[in-house]
C-alpha cells in the first residue's frame, strides 16, 4: 500500500460509519401532519408536509401527511380530516395519535378535538404558526376591490376543486374564518380547548424586526402584518401564533416552515430538523 495512504485518509475517501444511519426518534404514537390553506407549496411535492413526513419515516416515525381541500372552510376541511386519520388508526392498530399542525392546520384541529370527538384519540397537539387570534392578512385581501377579491375567490375555488379528487372549495368563506375578528369573537370561544389533550405552539418570524431574510414574495405581507401586529412570518404573527404552552419560535417565513424553498432569495430552513426536533421533544416528554 502506498505509504502516503493513511488510515485516516482510506476513512475519508471509503466515506464508512460505524453507524450511517440517523438515528431513531422512537415514538410510540403515530404523527399525522395536518397542513395549512392554499397550494403555493405543494406543486409537484406531494402536498405541503409530505416531503416531512418521509423525513421523519427515516427517523423511525409513523408519519402520516394526508391532503384535504385547500382552499374551504374549518367544518369542510374537518370533515375530509376524518376521513384521512381512520385509516391511519386502523393501519397502525394504534388508538391514539399525536397531531403536527401548520398554520390553518391547527384551528382544524382544535375543531376536530372539540366538536368531533378527537379528544379520544389526540394526546398531544402542536400547532406551528397557526393563527389562532387571527391575520390581518385577511382582511387585506377581503378588503380588495369587488372585482379583484371575486376573481382571486374564483381561481383559488377552481384550483380546489380540481388539485384533489374529494375536495370542494369556498375561499371566501375560508378567508373570512381566518380574520381577527371571527376567530376572537366566534370561533375562539366555541372551541375551547379539551382537557384531556395537551397543547403545544410554535410561531414563526422573519423579515421586518427580524434577523432573518424575508422571501421577497412575502416581504410586503410582512410588512403590512408588522406595522399591524409586529413580529411575524409574512402570514401569521408570533403573537397570533401562542396557543397552549409556548415553545418559540421559528426562524423561517411562513413557506419556509413547510419546505418550500423559492429561488427568489431569503434565509433557507431545514424543514426535516425542525419537525424531527419537535419529534424529539415529544420522545423526551415522555410520549
Amino acid at each position: 500500500m502506498p505509504k502516503q495512504l493513511t488510515a485516516t485518509a482510506l476513512q475519508r475517501i471509503a466515506g464508512l460509519e460505524a453507524f450511517p444511519q440517523p438515528s431513531i426518534i422512537p415514538l410510540s404514537t403515530p404523527v399525522v401532519l395536518m397542513h395549512g390553506f392554499g397550494m403555493g407549496a405543494t406543486f409537484r411535492r406531494g402536498g405541503h408536509l409530505h416531503e416531512e413526513a418521509m423525513y421523519l419515516r427515516t427517523r423511525g416515525i409513523r408519519a402520516y401527511a394526508p391532503n384535504v381541500a385547500a382552499y374551504n372552510t374549518v367544518d369542510a376541511r374537518s370533515s375530509m380530516w376524518l376521513r384521512r386519520i381512520a385509516p391511519i388508526l386502523d393501519e397502525t392498530r394504534s388508538d391514539r395519535i399525536i397531531i403536527i399542525a401548520h398554520s390553518m392546520g391547527g384551528l382544524d384541529a382544535r375543531h376536530l378535538i372539540h366538536n368531533e370527538g378527537l379528544h379520544e384519540v389526540v394526546d398531544v397537539l402542536i400547532t406551528v404558526s397557526t393563527p389562532h387570534r387571527g391575520s390581518s392578512i385577511a382582511n387585506l385581501v377581503l378588503e380588495q376591490p369587488s372585482v379583484v377579491r371575486n376573481w382571486m375567490m374564483e381561481m383559488a375555488d377552481w384550483l380546489g376543486k380540481h388539485a384533489l379528487e374529494d375536495a370542494t372549495a369556498n375561499a371566501l368563506q375560508a378567508i373570512t374564518q381566518l380574520t381577527p375578528s371571527y376567530l376572537n369573537s366566534s370561533f375562539n370561544p366555541e372551541t375551547p380547548d379539551h382537557p384531556d389533550v395537551e397543547y403545544w405552539s410554535f410561531a414563526g418570524h422573519a423579515g421586518k424586526g427580524t434577523e432573518i431574510t424575508m422571501d421577497p414574495v412575502l416581504r410586503f405581507l410582512n410588512a403590512y402584518l408588522y406595522d399591524r401586529e409586529g413580529p411575524n412570518d409574512g402570514f401569521v404573527s408570533v403573537d397570533s401564533a401562542r396557543w397552549g404552552t409556548f415553545c418559540g419560535t421559528v426562524e423561517a417565513d411562513h413557506a419556509r416552515q413547510v419546505g418550500f424553498q423559492s429561488k427568489l432569495g431569503g434565509a433557507t430552513f431545514d424543514s426535516n430538523g425542525f419537525y424531527a426536533t419537535i419529534a424529539d421533544k415529544l420522545y423526551n416528554a415522555g410520549y
